[in-house]
């Protein structure tokens, strides 16, 4: 009873009924195959000596402000009103350039990965779709923290994915 009610719910659910000897599943944990293909780790590292550069450029900038106000704080009593607004304003300017910049290089180091990663991700699907219908799978699913809750080893499909890409 509880076995027709399971393949009838997930009958409707995929669009049809059958029978759940007929169902055949998998799952895939698309984030450890695009980490774990060569293409993969080859994006991985051009994005972390990418993301370096950017944080090392945007150290160096934080630190000259920060300098730069200390300057500022040291020489600040010795000033008159109008050379002291006029530097603070200057000093205000260069941390919202630097909050540009830094929002800006988060931004383009987001779209890189997304351009790195979405070949990966076509071929990775080919690949599954491949698998899908060659071996007549029913649903294939792609594993996360909240999709599948739990999963029989044998329907993990990732290693096989991986070994796939990196074949072609």
């Amino acid at each position: 009873m509880t076995r027709n009610i399971a393949t009838l719910l997930l009958g409707s659910v995929i669009g049809f009924s059958a029978s759940a000897n007929d169902l055949k599943i998998g799952f895939v944990d698309m984030q450890k195959a695009i980490q774990e293909v060569s293409a993969g780790k080859k994006a991985k590292k051009e994005l972390e000596d990418e993301f370096n550069k950017k944080k090392k450029d945007l150290e160096k900038r934080e630190a000259d402000i920060k300098k730069m106000g200390e300057d500022f704080e040291k020489r600040s009593m010795a000033m008159n009103e109008e050379a002291r607004m006029k530097k603070q304003a200057e000093l205000q300017g260069e941390m919202r350039k630097y909050q540009e910049l830094a929002g800006k290089s988060q931004m383009e180091i987001q779209k890189r990965e997304r351009d790195l990663t979405q070949p990966i991700v076509t071929k990775l699907r080919s690949i599954i779709e491949e698998i899908a219908k060659k071996e007549n799978y029913t649903v294939i699913l792609e594993k996360s923290e909240n999709a599948v809750m739990f999963a029989k080893k044998e329907i993990d499909l990732t290693e096989r994915i991986i070994k796939e890409h990196d074949k072609k």
